[in-house]
């Protein structure tokens, strides 16, 4: 009796679904142009990553190319350039996450204690302009303003008596110039988030707070900042997935081969060698082992927020 009440409850439960399915499909048709746009784009594309395994021939394509198994995976370890790009990649990175991650949470709290709209309406709008400007725009921008000959920057360094600096050209200064300008670009973007996850604290609890005498700061401390933290840990964890992606656009509109040494990170190499040197194959690998890392910080980075935080994105 058992056995054939299992086939009649899937039968049954597979009706209700179906049902539920006929009585929506109005949101399913508003789906689907999301469903095709990830087919074409994001899963046939998948098609190529066959490539890393071939020495591929533009030419021949993928059908005729000589199959060489894991080749290009081992001259990928063994490459000493892709080390140094490795290195500079996991730094910038790493710069990036430390030092620009908790401004715009920061930014956010103290955005969210002025009580004059128009004021905060004002900052807002200057600090969130920046995000709407493409690389290009920025990176000729701070070259100019940066310019060892008639840089607003070197002429104040000028005036204090100093000698010029070459930002852009010299390994030392590269690194820092990245990370500002990132951080100059999207701080106030970001912090939008942040924002909206303290807009939807329940008001109530700052009420309380205030009637037991629990002043400003202590009601960031207290109930802002945990109200803010499944936001924080979500916005971290997807950070720390692209750690691998330390910013292709905003380097290759800024570098030169004279920073390669710091500034080539694994986008950038990606391009040099697929595009520049036409090896596909090993351009391709690259970009396999890029994702691969990325998606597994990201699993490795929701267990640990899941067993040390109880909190994840699944």
């Amino acid at each position: 009796m058992t056995i054939q009440a299992r086939p009649a409850a899937a039968a049954k439960t597979g009706g209700r679904r179906w049902k539920l399915v006929r009585g929506n499909l109005d949101m399913y048709a508003l789906l689907l142009p999301g469903l095709v746009f990830l087919l074409l784009f994001k899963y046939t594309p998948m098609y190529g990553i066959l490539i890393a395994f071939q020495d591929f021939n533009i030419f021949a394509g993928i059908k005729g190319s000589e199959w060489v198994g894991l080749e290009q995976f081992r001259k990928l370890i063994h490459s000493d350039e892709f080390l140094q790009v490795l290195f500079n990649t996991l730094l910038i990175s790493l710069y990036k996450i430390v030092i620009l991650f908790p401004i715009p949470i920061v930014l956010a709290l103290f955005l969210n204690e002025v009580r004059r709209m128009f004021f905060k309406r004002t900052i807002q709008t200057i600090i969130y302009l920046p995000h709407f400007l493409s690389w290009v725009i920025i990176s000729g921008l701070f070259i100019n303003i940066l310019s060892p000959s008639g840089g607003l920057v070197n002429e104040v360094i000028r005036s204090l008596g100093g000698q010029p600096v070459s930002f852009l050209t010299e390994n030392d200064w590269f690194r820092s110039v990245v990370v500002f300008t990132a951080g100059w670009k999207e701080i106030g973007w970001n912090a939008i988030v942040f924002i909206a996850a303290i807009a939807g604290i329940d008001q109530e609890q700052y009420e309380a707070a205030a009637i037991d005498g629990a002043g400003r700061i202590r009601q960031m401390i207290s109930i802002s900042l945990p109200g803010m933290l499944p936001t924080i840990m979500l916005m971290f964890i997807l950070r720390i997935g692209s750690l691998l992606e330390a910013g292709t656009e905003q380097i290759l509109t800024m570098y030169n081969p004279l920073v390669y040494d710091s500034g080539d990170v694994i986008g950038t190499f990606v391009y040099r060698m697929g595009l520049g040197q036409q090896d596909y194959s090993f351009s391709t690998a690259v970009g396999l082992f890029n994702s691969a890392v990325g998606f597994l910080l990201i699993v490795i980075g929701n267990m640990l927020s899941r067993k040390f935080l109880q909190r994840s994105i699944w």
